[in-house]
């Protein structure tokens, strides 16, 4: 766990006063916002490669799409059968992996950052921007931190296990060639 998870509420949901806050403060937390903002579309590059080498495998490899032959598991031996369901299952899990990276999120908090909930924020934006509050802006940057933090960890556990599931993927294949070899 990191120290983060590990601080005390209190600590974390500190409220920060106007005049506590510099612009360095502010910067970083920028830059915090733009790391994990490109974190994210990294995750989504990630999945895309993986769904399109998964698809381009099942669409080009005889033997990819051969485990998803009915008369493979009928008439098949036990071994074969064995590594052809190991290569369906995590072929299809990869593929599905995949896609939950992609898929859209919903996270409870949200910010004036977010295009979704601009009309809600936009009032609160002007308020703070009529008395000049600092605080608001770092405040936002903060909050969007945790939203995208949020996200990143979401996308990145899916592309862990597309990946995982690619892995399995390449080392059913290669006992499949193996097993089917001697037939």
């Amino acid at each position: 766990m990191s120290d983060f998870e590990n601080a005390p509420t209190e600590m974390l949901e500190m409220p920060m006063a106007t005049g506590e806050i510099t612009e360095e403060y502010i910067n970083h937390i920028r830059k915090i916002n733009d790391v994990y903002y490109d974190q994210i579309k990294i995750s989504d590059q990630k999945a895309a490669y993986i769904f399109t080498f998964m698809l381009a495998f099942l669409v080009s490899s005889s033997e990819g799409r051969g485990v998803f032959s009915w008369i493979r598991y009928t008439q098949g031996e036990w071994p074969q059968i064995f590594v052809s369901a190991a290569l369906a299952l995590a072929s299809v899990a990869s593929i599905l992996c995949a896609i939950l990276v992609v898929l859209p999120r919903r996270v409870d908090k949200s910010t004036s950052l977010f295009w979704g909930t601009w009309p809600m924020h936009r009032p609160l934006f002007e308020q703070a921007a009529r008395h000049s509050d600092v605080s608001y802006l770092f405040n936002q940057y903060l909050d969007n931190a945790d939203v995208l933090s949020l996200i990143a960890r979401q996308k990145y556990k899916f592309v862990s296990y597309a990946f995982r599931g690619l892995m399995l993927t390449v080392m059913a294949y290669v006992l499949l060639l193996i097993v089917t070899q001697g037939q």
